[in-house]
This record gives C-alpha cells, structure tokens and sequence, in this order.
C-alpha cells in the first residue's frame, strides 16, 4: 500500500495570536505526522498571545519555541489541502486560493478579546483549544489515506454543525 504524503493544513485568523496557533500546534500532536500545519494571519499581530503558549504548554504539554505570528504573504505558494479559518474575519477575507483549495470555516471566539480577570481570560483559551481539540480528533480518527479533497472538506465541515455533536459523542468515548 503506498504511503500518502503529509497533508498540508493551514488555520487562518486575522491575528494570527490565538486561535489559529491553537489551531496550528495541537493538529501538529495529534496527527501522528499524517499533517504538515501551518497558521497565518490576514492582518497578523507580530506576536503570539501568552495565553496561547501557556495553555498549550500546561494543558497539552505542548512547547512551542516556533510559533509566531505572520503573514499569509508568507506562505504565498504552498499548496494547502485545507485551509481552516477560524475567525469570522479571516472567512470574509479569505482569498481565493489556487490549485483547488478547500476551505472550512470553524469560528471561535476570540479568547485574545476575552475580558475580566486573568483567570477569565485563561478559561476562554481553554474554552476554544478545548473544542478546536475536540474536532481535531474527530478529524483524525478518520482515515484520510482513502478520502479525496472533496469527502475530506466535507468531513471536516461537518464536525462543527450540532447535529454532528451528538453523533460523534460515543467516537469521543471511544477514544
């Protein structure tokens, strides 16, 4: 049987601080190298949120000395297999991508935006890795050697609808 290469998956933001660092490091662990991953932003912050790594670290156990804040100019030329927005913002200007690109859409919140104390704050990082993590496994669960690019949209779209939740329940205990 012939070995599929890494699929090249990039979370959009508008930041590129939070979500799509999430987003970026914990498809990263759970892929099992199934995944090259990537983040950019549309308009980035030049930094990583704190909250970010720090979640990342205690609660994923996930060090992450690489992640950074940049540009999707950056990444002009690579040919993404799906590309994961994770912010309203970033879906109403996501650019048309070439090579027949899909793309899906799993709005969060943005933790960065989160008000209150910093325990507050934290638990909304917590809130939105807890789900994009939630999903991530989902998706890997499937095995996506035999999935071309359309199933594989569809799959990953479906796994942020409700009706989905329920059904995926007794995966999730499984696992």
């Amino acid at each position: 049987m012939e070995t599929r290469a890494p699929l090249k998956i990039l979370f959009l933001c508008t930041g590129n601080s939070a979500r799509s660092i999430l987003g970026e490091f914990l498809l990263r662990d759970l892929g099992g190298g199934r995944f090259d991953t990537f983040s950019a932003g549309a308009a980035p912050t030049g930094q990583v949120h704190p909250l970010a790594v720090e979640v990342l670290a205690q609660d994923y156990g996930l060090e992450t000395p690489e992640a950074r804040s940049k540009s999707l100019t950056e990444l002009e030329g690579v040919v993404f297999d799906l590309v994961f927005t994770v912010c309203d913002n970033a879906r109403e200007s996501c650019p048309l991508w070439p090579h027949g690109t899909r793309v899906v859409h799993w709005g969060f919140p943005d933790p960065a935006a989160a008000a209150g104390s910093l325990d507050l704050q934290r638990q909304a990082f917590r809130n939105v890795a807890r789900e994009l993590q939630r999903r991530l496994r989902l998706l890997c669960s499937r095995p996506l050697e035999d999935l071309e690019p359309e199933d594989l949209e569809s799959w990953a779209s479906s796994l942020s609808t409700p009706h989905r939740h329920q059904t995926t329940a007794n995966l999730e205990q499984q696992s």
